[in-house]
């Protein structure tokens, strides 16, 4: 190490040539917020200078912008449908270089030998993919997961040296209620990074959240919501992803003077727009918003990475990373080349470095359910009043909606004219037996039904539709497939994406599975689908730590007040 630091010295100091000189271009300084025509020098993967440069490898950048590196400061790889070889190779193309992801999604369905794989599946990858520890293993008591994380658990992962902290606490009820298992996992993160989650918390319950030790939100939907946070110490993600988009709400709280305690952040990004790009379409969208183009890189880069402490990165500085997203310009952010480490990883729109993904095959075989009949589908009407989760566009939450009951032959059924769809959650870890029913209404299914064992946060299967017989057929093929998603219909199944790592990623690339999943919509859209993202939206109503209504193994849930909600009035 110190044999290391005296070269880099030296090599800033010029007494070694520069490995590669990137020539001509300007420079956006992240720190003085100057953007001028400055050569890059490159010296054994770090920038050791900026000034007039020569090497015997030179890279013309002039008419380009030199950025550092684009970092992701809270996401979940398993949201992409792809394991992290594929997700790097994806991100890189649009100038991302770092993510900080949180292994929530597999550690509900493997515990720790699901973080161990996320662990020894992002090794060796040009790309920095650090960790957040999950802080709830289960994310609730209203469902059934597939494992159970405690204080201890996760201190064994604390050494790892991309461990950097403790992900998202969902559960703040029970840091105000300062449940000990909670407290415990809060007291042994103290001191480093803690993330948050809490949607709507205001008032001294905020306050006594923050002084619990979460010190960022990426749940905010109002300005007035992310100012109170930042005014609490709290750092605010801004959260542009798939399912949920903040950026439009959450801009105008941005100002000069508080503009360094905001980062950007995708959370849950689909495969189709992954590929389309990431935090560059973020930063794109900022800036066609009004948003200063200096301000947004800031935000993408050296916020979030004083934010986790990860010091090299961040900026175009002697002494950083090379880690470097060249642009052809501040409006569209379009990335024409990308440097990991001072290596060209990306040229002309195609990875062009090597990326390989260890086969890791303890992390597949997981979907585990009771026998399944038919008639566990059926309910009995009990009045004639129903709860009904109702959509909202472009968001996670729900509403609570209490509607006249769909009853054909004294049992509950779907009701196409009115949109009103049966829901049913298949508890897939331990064999329980577990089938919650509910109803939806916002899909605009009218034939068949769409099945997923991708569903937040303890992917039991999830299958929505029009008949018992459709959702029947659509729940056994994802059992056949080891997880995945279906559309079925008339009892057959119409279309298919095979998920076996974990039942939520494939080994596939990201060709594949938008190539799969484009051929699932098309089939959904074809039976009056009318949400974007179908998939995507059903993975998040058996969440029951989002408000409002939402359906779990166990039943309906109201996740405000953390209660069983029954399904008639």
């Amino acid at each position: 190490m110190k044999t290391r630091l005296k070269h880099l010295i030296h090599a800033v100091e010029g007494r070694f040539r520069p490995d590669l000189v990137l020539k001509g271009g300007r420079v956006l300084n992240v720190f003085s917020g100057e953007v001028g025509r400055i050569d890059v020098a490159v010296w054994k993967g770090f920038i050791v200078g900026l000034g007039d440069y020569d090497a015997d490898r030179v890279i013309d950048a002039t008419s380009k912008f030199i950025l550092p590196g684009f970092i992701d400061s809270h996401m979940h790889i398993e949201s992409s449908l792809l394991i992290p070889a594929e997700y790097a190779r994806a991100a890189l193309l649009h100038g991302t270089t770092t993510a900080v992801a949180d292994p929530h999604e597999i550690a509900n369905v493997l515990g720790k030998r699901g973080i161990r794989y996320m662990l020894e599946a992002s090794e060796g990858l040009p790309f920095d993919f650090y960790f957040m520890l999950p802080s709830c293993v289960p994310a609730s008591t209203l469902d059934t997961s597939g494992a159970a994380l405690s204080a201890s658990d996760l201190a064994v992962f604390m050494r790892h040296r991309r461990v950097i902290g403790l992900a998202e606490v969902m559960s703040y009820p029970e840091v105000l209620a300062a449940k000990p298992d909670m407290l415990a996992k809060l007291e042994l993160f103290r001191g480093m990074v803690i993330d948050g989650h809490a949607p709507g918390l205001t008032g001294k319950d905020l306050a006594a959240y923050v002084c619990a030790g979460p010190s960022s939100d990426h749940e905010c939907t109002s300005a007035d919501e992310a100012r109170e946070k930042l005014g609490l110490g709290m750092t605010v993600y801004v959260r542009e992803g798939s399912a949920a988009k903040n950026l439009d709400a959450l801009l105008p709280a941005v100002t000069p003077e508080n503009s360094r305690f905001f980062c950007f952040a995708t959370d849950d990004l689909f495969p189709e727009d992954l590929r389309m790009g990431g935090i560059n379409r973020i930063i794109k969208k900022a800036v066609e918003r009004g948003l200063d183009p200096v301000t947004a890189v800031r935000m993408a880069t050296i916020n979030p990475a004083v934010r986790f402490g990860l010091g090299g990165k961040g900026a175009i500085a002697p002494g950083y990373d090379a880690d470097v997203a060249v642009v052809d310009n501040l409006r569209d952010f379009s990335v024409s080349m990308v440097l990991k480490k001072g290596r060209v990883v990306v040229k002309d729109g195609k990875v062009v470095v090597p990326v390989r993904a260890p086969r890791l095959t303890y992390a597949s075989n997981t979907i585990k359910t009771a026998t399944i009949r038919l008639r566990d589908f059926e309910v009995e009407a009990e009045t004639d009043m129903v709860r009904v989760i109702g959509l909202i566009p472009d968001q996670i939450e729900t509403e609570e909606l209490i509607m006249p009951a769909p009853i054909k032959g004294g049992r509950i059924c779907p009701d196409i004219e009115r949109d009103i769809l049966k829901l049913a959650v298949v508890e897939r870890h331990h064999k329980t037996g577990n089938i919650g029913i509910g109803l939806v209404t916002g899909f605009g299914l009218k034939s068949g039904c769409l099945a997923s064992s991708v569903s937040h946060d303890s992917h039991n299967i999830i299958a929505v539709g029009v008949s018992d017989e459709d959702i029947y057929r659509a729940v056994m093929e994802i059992i056949k497939m080891k997880g995945g998603m279906v559309v079925a219909d008339r009892g057959r199944v119409v279309s298919r994406l095979p998920l076996p790592v974990a039942g939520l990623m494939s080994y596939n690339g990201i060709e594949f599975v938008v190539g799969s999943l484009t051929e699932l919509e098309q089939a959904a859209r074809s039976r009056g689908v009318i949400t974007e993202h179908p998939f995507g939206v059903l993975s998040f109503l058996a969440l029951p730590v989002v408000p409002k209504l939402r359906l779990t193994d166990k039943g309906l849930v109201d996740a405000t007040t953390a209660e069983r909600k029954g399904l008639f009035v």
